[in-house]
C-alpha cells in the first residue's frame, strides 16, 4: 500500500492520506443541484473522486464514496415554475437526467448518492445543535449561522470574514444579527411547494448545513477527504467546516481536495453565464472515452480550457492507444502465465502509480502511458498489454481494452477502425473515407453511434 499525499486547501500543502481506521476511507463530494442538465464543467467533480476511488482500491484501501444531489432549492423553485411542474417533480426528472448522462461516462456510481430531501431529520437535529450551543439563532422563522461565534471562520478561502459576502437572498438581513450571518432554515415563502416542519416553522433547509448533515450522516465527521470544485470554497465549503466544527468540536475531513473549473475563453463554464456545453451533446459527439480523456488531461487542481478542438485532440490520443493495442501481441495464450515485465514497462507503470499517489497527477500518469505506447510502437515490450490492462482503468479507459466490435476476429479490421477513428480526430476525412472502402472490402461496413463507430458485417 503506497503512501498517497493530496493537496490540502486548507493547509496549502500537501498532506498524507491518514485514515481513520485503515484501510478504510470516506470521501465526500458536493454533487450537482438539479435545476437544470448537466454540462461538461459538472462532469468534473465527478470524475475526479470517481477515479480518486479506483486508485484507493489499487493500493489496497477500502474507500466510501459520497456524492450528494441537492433536490431543493431557489433556483428548482424557480425552473419548475417556469417548466410549469411541481419543484419535486421536477428535482425528480432532472434527477433521472443526471445519473442517465454520468452513467454514459461508463465509471459506475458512486457508494453514496444522498438527497438533501431524505436528509431532513439530520438536518434539523444539526442545526438544534448549533442553537443549543449558542452558534444559531431563530429569526423570523429562519435560522441563522453566527458567525463571529466561530473564531475559525475564513481559515479555508483565507478571507477576512468582515470582507465576506454570504450571497444570501435578498430581504435576508433585517433578519440577520449580523450581515455576515448565513442561513441554516429558511421560512416557507409563498409559491414554494416543497417544504417540511420544523421546530422554527414550516420551511426548508439552506444549501450549506445540507453537505454537513449528509457528510456526517453517511460518514462520520473526521472523514479522510472532502472533494468539490474550487468554486465551493466559499461560501460553501467554508461554511460547512464552521457549522461542523461549531456543533461537533471536530473537523468535518481531514483533506479538502478541490478541482479547478473548466473554463471557456477564460470564463467558468456556467449555467447562468450560458457558455455551457452540456455532458450529454459531448458524449453525442464525441465519445465518453473522449469527455473523460480530456477531463483527465491536465492536473485536476487547475483550470481546463474547454473547446471542441481540445475534445478531438483527446479522441486523436485515444486513437494512438487504439492503434497500439489492436497490432501489440497477447502477452500469453489463455491459461498461460504472463512473462516477466520488461524493465521500460515496469519502470512506466511505476511513473503511472507514483504520478497518481503524487496528488493525482494525471497529465503525468498520461505521459507514462504514452512513452510506453511509443516504445512499444518501436519494439515488441513483454507485459505491456497487461499493464495497460491494468493502468488504464486508473484513468477511467477501460473500455479501450475491449474489442471495438464484433471483428474481434479479424484484427486487421479492428486496426483499420482504429486508423479512421484517428482520421476523423484529425479532420483528414478524405482517409477515412478510404478506409472505410478498404473495411467494406474486407465485408465490415462502419456504424458511427454515440458510444463510437463500430463494425458490422456487412450482410
Amino acid at each position: 500500500m503506497r503512501e498517497i499525499r493530496i493537496r490540502d486547501t486548507l493547509s496549502g500543502e500537501p498532506q498524507p492520506l491518514d485514515p481513520r481506521r485503515p484501510p478504510r476511507v470516506g470521501i465526500y463530494a458536493c454533487g450537482p443541484t438539479v435545476y437544470a442538465r448537466i454540462h461538461v464543467g459538472n462532469a468534473r467533480p465527478y470524475v475526479v473522486p470517481i477515479l480518486l476511488r479506483r486508485l484507493l482500491v489499487h493500493e489496497g484501501y477500502e474507500p466510501t464514496l459520497a456524492i450528494n444531489i441537492t433536490d431543493v432549492n431557489d433556483k428548482i423553485y424557480d425552473a419548475a415554475v417556469r417548466a410549469g411542474v411541481p419543484s419535486a417533480e421536477y428535482a425528480t426528472e432532472m434527477i433521472g437526467l443526471y445519473v442517465a448522462d454520468t452513467d454514459r461516462l461508463g465509471l459506475g456510481r458512486p457508494d453514496a448518492e444522498p438527497l438533501a430531501t431524505e436528509t431532513i431529520a439530520e438536518i434539523v437535529a444539526l442545526i438544534e445543535a448549533l442553537i443549543g450551543s449558542g452558534h444559531a439563532y431563530e429569526s423570523g422563522g429562519d435560522v441563522y449561522f453566527r458567525v463571529r461565534s466561530f473564531d475559525g471562520y475564513g481559515k479555508l478561502s483565507n478571507r477576512d470574514p468582515a470582507e465576506m459576502d454570504q450571497g444570501e437572498e435578498a430581504g435576508s438581513d433585517q433578519l440577520k444579527g449580523s450581515p455576515l450571518d448565513f442561513a441554516l432554515w429558511k421560512a416557507r415563502k409563498p409559491g414554494e411547494d416543497s417544504f417540511w416542519p420544523s421546530p422554527w416553522g414550516e420551511g426548508r433547509p439552506g444549501w450549506h448545513i445540507e453537505c454537513s448533515a449528509m457528510a456526517e450522516k453517511l460518514l462520520g465527521v473526521d472523514f479522510e477527504i472532502h472533494t468539490g470544485g474550487s468554486d465551493l470554497v466559499f461560501p460553501h465549503h467554508e461554511n460547512e467546516i464552521a457549522q461542523t466544527e461549531a456543533a461537533r468540536g471536530k473537523p468535518l475531513a481531514r483533506i479538502w481536495m478541490h478541482n479547478g473549473m473548466v473554463r471557456t475563453a477564460e470564463e467558468k463554464m456556467s449555467k447562468s453565464v450560458g457558455n455551457i456545453f452540456q455532458l450529454s451533446e459531448a458524449i453525442d459527439r464525441f465519445g465518453a472515452e473522449a469527455v473523460v480523456a480530456f477531463l483527465t488531461s491536465g492536473h485536476y487542481r487547475q483550470p481546463l480550457e474547454f473547446s471542441e478542438a481540445a475534445l478531438e485532440q483527446a479522441s486523436a490520443r485515444l486513437g494512438r492507444i487504439r492503434n497500439y493495442l489492436a497490432e501489440a501481441p497477447a502477452d500469453a495464450a489463455a491459461g498461460e502465465a504472463v512473462p516477466d515485465l520488461d524493465p521500460f514497462v515496469a519502470e512506466g507503470r511505476e511513473r503511472f502509480l507514483a504520478a497518481l499517489a503524487d496528488d493525482f497527477n494525471t497529465p503525468r500518469a498520461w505521459a507514462a502511458i504514452f512513452e510506453l505506447v511509443a516504445e512499444g510502437n518501436r519494439r515488441p515490450l513483454a507485459g505491456a498489454r497487461a499493464a495497460l490492462a491494468e493502468l488504464l482503468p486508473l484513468l477511467g479507459l477501460e473500455s479501450l481494452l475491449e474489442p471495438q466490435s464484433p471483428a474481434a476476429d479479424d484484427p486487421e479490421a479492428v486496426r483499420l477502425l482504429a486508423e479512421r477513428e484517428l482520421a476523423r480526430a484529425e479532420r483528414d476525412f478524405e482517409r477515412a473515407d478510404r478506409i472505410r472502402d478498404e473495411l467494406a472490402a474486407r465485408g465490415w461496413a462502419v456504424r458511427d453511434t454515440a458510444d463510437g463507430a463500430r463494425l458490422v458485417r456487412a450482410d
